[in-house]
This record gives structure tokens, C-alpha cells and sequence, in this order.
């Protein structure tokens, strides 16, 4: 079931829309580097950094996934024009947690050391390194060059919203409160993206008698 929205859908009217989603994809950051220059990141600053990159990285990442569902619902083709740019946005984000991790955090001499002591590095891993070749066939020549294996590939996104739920899910310890409400948001996208799965529609209908 859809809602048809009637949007403006000019040349204009696009631009103006890319460009509010982009700023709103900065924000994040544009706050985090006034939070710097204002010296009120607490009593560790660079765990702070690192922890809101990463936080604003899974945001974008499951505000990316969102934009099908809205398409849907909606009737307006206009979400699914912003929904590469999100998607690059949380990549860039993840880029900078990275780094940040690296410098802040864990230094730059002790990457093998720390996957025992601090296991939920594993996760974020994973999703970073499942995130490297979405981002890296992202652009249109790519997605006419790989045809039907694009599409397949670009499926793992979930699988990448899952392993960064549990890589912040890990490290929250005993306050997980905020966590859990991501999670339910990941379990609906997935839920949703198998609903509409034409195979599973296909295989839910042919069951019926």
C-alpha cells in the first residue's frame, strides 16, 4: 500500500532537495568540529570524536536504507535519488571513525593486539570491509558494467547494517537502551526488504490455497 505524494519533481525542485540532505548529512560533523573549537568533548575528547563518527556513520547508513520503504510508501521517486549520496555520506563517516579510532584510540602499532581484548572491533570490521566495494561501485558506469550483479551485491548493505549494529551493540555494555531501538529499526528494514523480495512473494502466494 502506497500514499501518492504529489512533489515537486522540476530539475530545480531535485537540486534543492539533494542540497538540504546533504547539509543535514554535514550536520553531524559540522557540529562535532564546533563541539572541538569550543573544548566541550568532555574529559576524552578523542573517544568522543571517534564514537560520534561512528554513531553519525550507522545513522546515515540506516537513513540509506530507509529511502526504499519511503519511495514505496510514498509514491515519490524523489527519496530514491538521495539514497546513493546517504550512502556515500555514511561511508565518508566511517572513513573518518576509522581513523579517529586509529589515532585516538588505538594507536597505530597495536591493530592485531587489540582483536583480542576488544572483540566487538571484529563487527565494526566487517562492516567497514563490506562497505568498501559499495562504495567503490557506486557510480553509474559501475552499476551498467556489473548489470544483475550489482543489485546482488548491493544487498549486502544489510548484512553491513546488522554487523555495525552489533559492533555498537557490543561495546555499550550495560546501556544498551539506545541500541535496542536501532536494532528493532534494522530487524523492520530487513523485515520490510524481505517482504517485498519478489521470491518470497512469489513463494508466500504460491502457498496459499
Amino acid at each position: 500500500m502506497s500514499v501518492s505524494i504529489r512533489w515537486p519533481m522540476s530539475r530545480g525542485g531535485l537540486l534543492a532537495f539533494r542540497a538540504l540532505v546533504a547539509l543535514a548529512a554535514l550536520l553531524p560533523l559540522v557540529l562535532l568540529v564546533s563541539r572541538l573549537i569550543g573544548g566541550d568533548l568532555g574529559p576524552d575528547p578523542g573517544q568522543e570524536v571517534t564514537e560520534s563518527l561512528g554513531l553519525a556513520a550507522f545513522q546515515l547508513l540506516l537513513a540509506t536504507l530507509c529511502m526504499t520503504p519511503l519511495r514505496k510508501w510514498t509514491g515519490w521517486p524523489g527519496w530514491i535519488r538521495v539514497r546513493r549520496m546517504l550512502g556515500l555520506f555514511s561511508f565518508f563517516y566511517v572513513v573518518l571513525h576509522v581513523l579517529a579510532f586509529l589515532q585516538f584510540i588505538l594507536g597505530w602499532q597495536d591493530v592485531w593486539a587489540t582483536f583480542t581484548k576488544r572483540p566487538y572491533i571484529v563487527a565494526g570490521l566487517a562492516a567497514f570491509l563490506l562497505m568498501v566495494p559499495l562504495a567503490l561501485t557506486s557510480t553509474k558506469g559501475m552499476v551498467r558494467r556489473l548489470g544483475k550483479r550489482w543489485k546482488a551485491l548491493h544487498k549486502s548493505i544489510y548484512v553491513v547494517a546488522l554487523a555495525a549494529w552489533v559492533h555498537f551493540l557490543w561495546q555499550a555494555r550495560s546501556d544498551i537502551g539506545e541500541m535496542v531501538v536501532y536494532g528493532a529499526v534494522v530487524v523492520l528494514l530487513l523485515g520490510l526488504r524481505l517482504w517485498w523480495s519478489p521470491a518470497l512473494r512469489h513463494r508466500f502466494v504460491a502457498k496459499k490455497p
